[in-house]
């Protein structure tokens, strides 16, 4: 690996950790307790849907659970890509129509410019930017898609999105062999942690009980059972994500994909001079085993992809250490895009997971039999979808317990969605471990053999795979 990478802090939980520190963690539960509402699992999900649900209805009970800290999870590790992206959409114009899809974007285009007004509103700074989103095409064969991809968000209602081609590409970010880019306003750069640090510290001055260093081992009806004692509770919302699978019966429910990322030293200003990126978008790409980037607060680059895709037996991190092989493959995609950067020193590397369903759809659901609620599946997602999935529940909730009727998002397509779980090992390890490696051996086809067509490889890992 590149001496410039041999000294970065590798794990630690994330960058944005190392850069704004380790929370200082809650009292973990101490006993039997009851609530009105009990919400397992202390990322985006969990605390925005206490947030609106403490805000809707004051007089509610509620407790978060959560097994390390708050933001621990993907919250705390992820992108800080707040965008208008979400799992499973074109599926859901399949199953319900159009129309339907078209609904849902809109209610995803509006949750970029929700979390933004709420951060707002309840003084959180989380290093904000709306620079909006840039995704970049650098073979014919990526150019193709992105065309098709372009062309498809315009048809689900997305009017304001701008297609460029070579020279508009580099007026905004200078990447190397870019040929074409498709940008969107409803994008925006963040800092993970400052926002869920925030949001914490706003949901607990609402009056909502967060007990961290509590795992829940088990969900029943009325029943979050934790060693340390059990909470009762009318509704018990499992907002898990990517740690669902260490739940009692949720194996196989959701596979934990694993994400890796880079965070750069500051670049100087030369270095940004040569590479632009004056209008700090988020920036991705259209290969098939995809990459994303920010333009940080301080200067840096955090940049991310699939390092190790997925542990056998559905195991999840220590901590966020990433393995040398995932770290260096992520330097090679940085100067690869940006060859003046060949000397740049890494500084941080760090994995995290991220929820995948076997149809990779997010879903949102309260079975009204039960009281046991969940959201998440967010395929990489998450950070604004969390948003979407916790107003959804909110609203759920309170149909439910007769506060509230039908709603706008409680009639969206991914409401009640149900899918089958996981083949059992070995075989979802050989299944994710293949997909990935074709989906690599795909990307390295197209650069190596420039194609206006995508490689068959990556068509038959989506067949595969269940993604299409």
């Amino acid at each position: 690996m590149n001496s410039s990478a041999s000294n970065a802090v590798n794990g630690g939980v994330s960058f944005w950790y190392a850069d704004d520190g380790l929370p200082a963690v809650r009292e973990p539960l101490t006993g039997d307790a009851s609530a009105d509402v009990v919400i397992v699992g202390g990322g985006y999900t969990g605390l925005w849907t206490a947030y609106y649900l403490k805000k809707a209805a004051p007089f509610l009970r509620i407790t978060v659970l959560e097994q390390k800290f708050c933001g621990y999870g993907a919250s705390g590790r992820n992108g800080g890509w707040l965008y208008n992206g979400i799992a499973g959409r074109d599926r859901y114009a399949r199953l319900h129509g159009h129309e339907a899809a078209v609904r849902l974007q809109k209610a995803m285009n509006d949750t970029v410019a929700e979390v933004v007004a709420v951060a707002r509103a309840e003084g959180v700074d989380a290093d904000i930017h709306q620079g909006g989103v840039l995704e970049v095409a650098t073979t014919p064969a990526q150019l193709a898609r992105l065309r098709a991809f372009h062309a498809q968000e315009l048809s689900y209602g997305e009017t304001d999105r701008e297609l460029y081609g070579a020279r508009q590409t580099a007026e905004r970010v200078r990447v190397a062999d870019a040929v074409g880019s498709t940008w969107t306003p409803h994008g925006a750069r963040l800092h993970p942690v400052k926002l869920v640090k925030g949001l914490a510290a706003v949901v607990a001055a609402l009056g909502v009980t967060i007990h961290e260093s509590t795992p829940v081992t088990e969900i029943r009806p009325k029943h979050a059972v934790t060693p340390y004692g059990t909470v009762r509770a009318p509704y018990v919302l499992r907002c898990t994500e990517g740690f669902t699978a260490a739940l009692k019966g949720q194996r196989r429910t959701w596979l934990p994909m694993n994400s890796s990322m880079i965070a750069t030293e500051p670049l100087t200003a030369e270095q940004w001079a040569a590479i632009g990126w004056t209008g700090r978008e988020t920036l991705g790409d259209m290969a098939h085993a995809y990459m994303y980037a920010q333009r940080t607060a301080d200067g840096r680059i955090a940049l991310g992809g699939r390092g190790v895709p997925y542990r056998f037996g559905s195991r999840t991190d220590n901590d966020g250490r990433t393995q040398e092989a995932a770290v260096a493959a992520l330097r090679e995609i940085l100067t690869r895009f940006f060859p003046a950067l060949a000397g740049v020193r890494i500084e941080h590397a760090w994995s995290g997971v991220l929820g995948v369903p076997r149809d990779w759809c997010a879903t949102v659901s309260l079975d009204r039999s039960t009281g046991l609620g969940w959201a998440g599946g967010y395929v990489g997602s998450g950070v604004a979808t969390a948003n979407l999935a916790a107003r959804t529940l909110r609203d759920l909730v309170r149909q439910d317990s007769g506060q509230g009727g039908r709603t706008e998002l409680t009639e969206l397509p991914w409401v009640g969605h149900r899918v089958r779980k996981w083949e059992p090992e070995p075989f979802r390890w050989l299944g994710v471990r293949g997909m990935y490696a074709t989906y690599r051996a795909a990307d390295r086809r197209e650069r190596r053999y420039p194609d206006i067509r995508s490689s068959r490889l990556a068509r038959l890992a989506d067949r595969v795979a269940g993604r299409h």
